[in-house]
Parts: C-alpha cells; sequence; structure tokens
C-alpha cells in the first residue's frame, strides 16, 4: 500500500493538519486555519474529505474556504454535527481513503465528538492524546472521567511503534 502523510501546523494555537494522500485520494485532517497554505498543498489532488476529530474553532476554521475549493465531504462524529455551522456529513465506523482504511474510534473526554482515526500501523489522536500528556476536559462537553475511558481504550489499541499523530505538538512512534 502507497501512503503518504504530511503535517502542516496552522492557526494561531499551533495545531497540527494531516494530508493522507493514498491512490490519488486525499483526506484533510482538522483543517485549524492557514487556508491558502492548505490549500497551496493539495492543489491537483483529489480531495475526498474533510475530516474533523472535534468541533473546537482551532481544528475546524479553515473547512469553509478548503470545502468551497475542493467539495469534499465534511465528516464528523454524530455528536459535534450540531455545533457547528456549516453542513457535514456524520463519521461512520470506517472512512477509505484510496487504499487505506481508517477505523473510527470515538473517544470522548475532551469533547462530546472527540474521535480518533485508526490506520494500519498509525492513528491520529486529535486532541485526546498528545506526546506528553492529553487534552483538557475543563471545556464546554468535556469529561475526566470519560477521558480517562478513552485513553484507557487508547491503551489497549495502540501497539509498540505505531505511529501517533497528535493535535497539536510532535507526532512520535508509540513506546508501548
Amino acid at each position: 500500500m502507497i501512503m503518504e502523510i504530511k503535517r502542516l501546523i496552522v492557526g494561531e494555537l499551533a495545531t497540527n493538519c494531516y494530508l493522507l494522500i493514498s491512490a490519488k485520494e486525499m483526506a484533510v485532517i482538522d483543517p485549524g486555519g492557514n487556508a491558502e497554505d492548505i490549500l497551496r498543498e493539495i492543489k491537483g489532488a483529489g480531495v475526498k474529505y474533510i475530516i474533523l476529530t472535534h468541533h473546537h474553532f482551532d481544528h475546524i476554521l479553515a473547512v469553509p474556504e478548503i470545502r468551497e475549493q475542493t467539495k469534499a465531504k465534511i465528516l464528523i462524529h454524530r455528536t459535534g454535527k450540531d455545533r457547528l455551522d456549516f453542513k457535514t456529513d456524520l463519521l461512520g465506523e470506517e472512512v477509505k481513503i484510496g487504499e487505506v482504511v481508517l477505523k473510527v474510534i470515538h473517544t470522548p473526554g475532551h469533547t462530546k465528538d472527540s474521535v480518533c482515526l485508526l490506520g494500519p500501523d498509525f492513528i491520529f489522536t486529535g486532541d485526546t492524546l498528545f506526546k506528553d500528556g492529553y487534552g483538557r476536559t475543563d471545556l464546554a462537553t468535556g469529561s475526566p472521567a470519560e477521558m480517562e475511558a478513552s485513553l484507557q481504550k487508547l491503551r489497549d489499541i495502540i501497539k509498540p511503534g505505531m505511529m501517533v499523530y497528535p493535535g497539536h505538538g510532535e507526532f512520535y512512534a508509540h513506546q508501548g
């Protein structure tokens, strides 16, 4: 399987926006700002989806402009759909981009609609899990108890050597 993951650091909170490219299809994950920079990177590619790991502003600011330019479907967990002022589609259990299948894992705690996206040997964790910690639980729809349950779920899923791509900070290979 030929696949590429590119990271762009965007917006005022230095959000990681990822481009997942496989078989001439692309997903833009968490376009939190700098729409012109993202559009420059995706020029000529077939953007199939804009995937949101959750509804916070620093993960969605560039969505309207990227959607307008690419006509891509915007995907979010059902519990976040009503928190946005633009039309979205709902994430299912899986998302297919080219030859890559991402399993959608609901990980509430940072927000009710937080999700992680599990690939064959990598995971996009949004603001659920960072290299040296996890996302805040004190904002609207956050929950320390749900975060603990979600982190436990991820402990069972993330294997040693798996690449972890968080919503902020450095990506890394999980040490186990």
